[in-house]
């Protein structure tokens, strides 16, 4: 049995959520400097080069790339024969975002109660999603989820009759419904499959992938690209000011479903699609 220290968890979360903000990281630069190569619009071509400029600032600059720095939400799978001590996994990713928040100078967005609104201050509680795994190591992959792309995020439970192409036009709709207000170009996570609630993690897991990444089912990769040409036929292009280039990658996450059901999640993700990953 492997162990490990709580505050060992706390401060790579806390370097974890300074770095998502201060970095939105060269795989992401490239898709903007990429997206010029195909954006057609004068104007549209202008906003990608602010963006990619805003990106050179923030990181040489050591300021969030963003002003809204998101809600913190982490993907954890620990190994079966690792133990942590001093604290549990969450609580130490919860003091990891404090600290972050606080070193950082990150904007605390959390408030304690959906409808009383009171500000917890330093951006806990997270959402931690933790799954155990073979082995004895600590895999976290942390987004930090702006409010306004998470606010245009939609579920639908489709009955299986819709098929593919009910689950493309869901998407489709769930992009041109969002139109500026997600700060494309997106990157938008989809879920099929599941249940209501398994649907909708799949899309957030899906909208933290890897942008150079696609599905390893060649049928849902083509599918991936299948939606995002349609997305960037809608004409909303970067920041909504019209052009080619509204959504930058479309990822898709599956699982087994009820012979009735056919649940099916978008979570978007605005341009900056920020997250980390360490292995412990």
């Amino acid at each position: 049995m492997r162990e490990i220290e709580a505050n060992t968890i706390t401060e790579a979360v806390s370097k974890m959520c300074i770095d998502a903000n201060y970095d939105i990281g060269d795989d992401i630069v490239k898709t903007f400097q990429d997206a010029l190569d195909t954006e057609e619009s004068d104007t549209g071509k202008d906003v990608l080069r602010q963006l990619i400029e805003n990106a050179k600032i923030a990181r040489n600059e050591g300021l969030p790339y963003c002003q809204d720095t998101g809600f913190d939400v982490f993907f954890v799978e620990m190994g079966n024969d690792l133990r942590v001590n001093g604290a549990t996994v969450e609580q130490a990713i919860n003091d990891g975002v404090r600290k972050g928040c606080k070193e950082g100078y990150l904007r605390a967005s959390i408030v304690a109660d959906p409808l009383r609104r009171k500000n917890t201050g330093d951006n806990t509680p997270a959402v931690v999603h933790l799954k155990m795994a073979d082995g004895d190591s600590l895999k976290i992959v942390m987004a930090a989820k702006g409010g306004g792309s998470e606010n245009m995020s939609r579920i639908a439970m489709l009955t299986p009759a819709a098929g593919e192409n009910g689950v493309k036009n869901f998407v489709v709709d769930t992009v041109s419904s969002a139109g500026p207000n997600a700060c494309p170009p997106l990157v938008v996570g989809v879920g099929i499959g599941g249940t209501m609630e398994m649907a909708a993690i799949l899309a957030k897991k899906a909208a933290v992938r890897l942008i150079n990444s696609k599905h390893p089912d060649e049928y849902y990769a083509k599918m991936e690209e299948d939606i995002r040409e349609r997305c960037n036929q809608l004409g909303v292009g970067p920041m909504g000011m019209g052009g080619r280039i509204t959504v930058l990658k479309v990822n898709i996450e599956v699982h087994p479903c009820h012979i009735a059901s056919l649940p099916v999640a978008v979570n978007i993700n605005c341009h900056a699609a920020r997250h980390k990953e360490v292995v412990l």
